[in-house]
């Protein structure tokens, strides 16, 4: 099945749904097919600890997974599941103008389901790739901590995201949704680009439709995500009400509703795909592989290149003033909005001896009048061996899960750069992209939505974050993204997690506060 096949199904969390149902205009399904059953929950109770260290016992409603389409090509991954507080530390609280915390749970581009959670925090990603569409999800094979949901395996530990949300009297929606693994019975990809973003924009339009009926302030919905996870919020942040997305929609019966956000959580999203290979050698092209050899220098420098021209065709301004942000003054961007701010506030926080014992340890770092500075090639050094060959993402033999995350019908990967195309070496007859990838980036590319045209529906606030250590994409990859939002008068909190990887989410509780900040809300209300 393609997207927008149908899948016979029954009941799924107290809802009846009709795979057939008929679909008006603009994405939308009848009305009475998609209504949130607000008494089919299960009475639960959890214990929270904070990020001071103290205990909270948070009663909530669940509801189990719920099918948000009415024509689910997969309703294992097109399924969402609802957690609301009614009661916090003894005291009775009335969660129906609080804020929906939309925590995804991709990594990798692979699918996620929920369709076996039994609690808050209970999504993870699958691994699956073969079999009949609606088989049960598998244990990914990764094991990446992430911001929201959990290891981004099935069953993993859950995150602190949902939980401080949850004892912060917050509604906490996590989505399932279709990856790029996934493949019927006759051997066809249905999870691929752009499956990941109409289903999290369905999921958002089913929460929307149900104003009234479902939990939460329906205006309010914060998303969040890491990695793959990251990008896809960012995308949704950056594309509500697109009308880019109607087809595609229509074809699942999404709810007759907006999929606008208000605002946006983005841990290390792994975007702007079309430019991240250039990017990536641009961060990180003189630092060797783990195995201590270089890539390719050739293929590195036309790479730069390209990013180079990417980057002065965008016209970003740095944030503070900096000024246009190129390939000549984007490392001096990087160290004095980023990286040094971020050195000195973990130094801040250690104490004299603590700090004493890392300096020691890290001689190229520079302290003095409580800030600390070095440069931009030490850090290079200091952060280490890259993650990735060259071409990260488009790679020449087919073998990145960006290639995957791009294939069609019964083929796995694609290319979709036209340098990958050019460079294939698999034997392709055609070196050249497909005519329908460069709609499809348009379709998974937050940067199109903020740069190229411009979306008055996006999230006018943004939360990002990554690890200073982090070499999974380029760091101009979110300070980008954060360049474009801000330049567009958008609030945006941007920071880097000193000596963290990939996943890093150290100030959850920070990420709460802002929350409420954003939206308005001043606490969960006593009945």
């Amino acid at each position: 099945m393609g997207i927008g096949a149908t899948a016979g199904v029954a009941a799924v969390g107290g809802i009846a749904l009709n795979a057939n149902a008929s679909s008006g205009g603009g994405g939308s399904s009848s009305s009475d097919t998609l209504v949130f059953d607000k008494d089919a929950y299960t009475k639960l109770t959890k214990t929270v600890t904070d990020t001071e260290g103290t205990e909270h016992a948070v009663t909530y409603h669940f509801w189990k997974a719920i099918t948000y389409v009415a024509n689910p090509v997969d309703e294992t991954y097109q399924s969402l599941i609802v957690s609301a507080p009614v009661e916090i530390d003894g005291e009775t609280v009335d969660p129906t103008n609080a804020p929906i915390l939309f925590a995804n749970s991709v990594g990798g581009y692979m699918p996620s389901s929920v369709a076996d959670a039994t609690e808050v925090g209970g999504g993870g990603m699958s691994a699956g790739g073969g079999g009949a569409p609606s088989g049960a999800p598998t244990a990914s094979g990764s094991a990446l901590p992430n911001a929201n949901g959990n290891t981004n395996a099935t069953g993993g530990a859950t995150s602190s995201n949902q939980l401080l949300a949850l004892a912060a009297g917050y509604v906490v929606v996590e989505p399932g949704a279709r990856g790029r693994t996934l493949k019927n019975a006759d051997g066809e990809y249905y999870g691929t680009a752009p499956a990941v973003i109409v289903d999290l924009k369905a999921a958002v339009r089913y929460i929307r439709s149900n104003k009234g009926r479902i939990p939460g302030n329906v205006d309010r919905i914060v998303s969040a995500g890491t990695s793959a996870g990251g990008a896809v919020s960012a995308l949704l942040g950056a594309s509500g009400d697109s009308k880019l997305y109607d087809s595609y929609l229509q074809e699942l019966g999404a709810a007759d509703a907006s999929d606008a956000i208000f605002a946006t959580g983005a841990w290390c999203p792994i975007t702007d795909l079309e430019h991240a290979d250039g990017a990536y050698e641009w961060n990180w092209g003189a630092n060797a592989l783990s195995t201590g050899a270089q890539v390719d220098q050739t293929v590195s420098k036309a790479l730069r290149s390209q990013f180079a021209e990417y980057q002065a065709g965008l016209r970003l301004r740095g944030l503070n003033g900096f000024g246009t942000l190129t390939a000549r003054n984007y490392d001096e961007y990087l160290l004095k909005q980023y990286m040094e701010p971020s050195a000195t506030s973990y130094l801040a926080a250690l104490s004299d001896s603590e700090r004493a014992t890392y300096l020691a340890a890290n001689t190229f770092l520079t302290w003095s009048g409580g800030k600390a500075t070095f440069t931009w090639a030490d850090f290079l050094t200091h952060v280490g061996a890259r993650k990735k060959d060259a071409p990260a993402f488009d790679a020449f033999d087919l073998s990145a899960g960006e290639n995957n995350e791009f294939g069609a019908g019964t083929t796995l990967s694609r290319h979709f750069t036209a340098y990958g195309a050019k460079n294939d070496t698999t034997g392709l007859s055609s070196k050249r992209v497909a005519s329908d990838i460069p709609a499809k980036l348009d379709l998974m590319n937050p940067m199109y939505h903020l740069v190229e045209k411009v979306n008055g529906k996006r999230s006018k606030h943004w939360w990002i974050r990554l690890g200073t250590k982090d070499s999974d994409t380029s760091h101009t990859v979110s300070a980008n993204l954060a360049a474009a939002a801000k330049g567009l008068g958008d609030d945006v909190n941007h920071l880097y997690y000193w000596d963290q990887g990939h996943g890093a989410n150290t100030d959850p509780g920070d990420f709460i506060t802002w929350i409420a900040k954003v939206t308005g809300y001043k606490g969960p209300r006593k009945k």
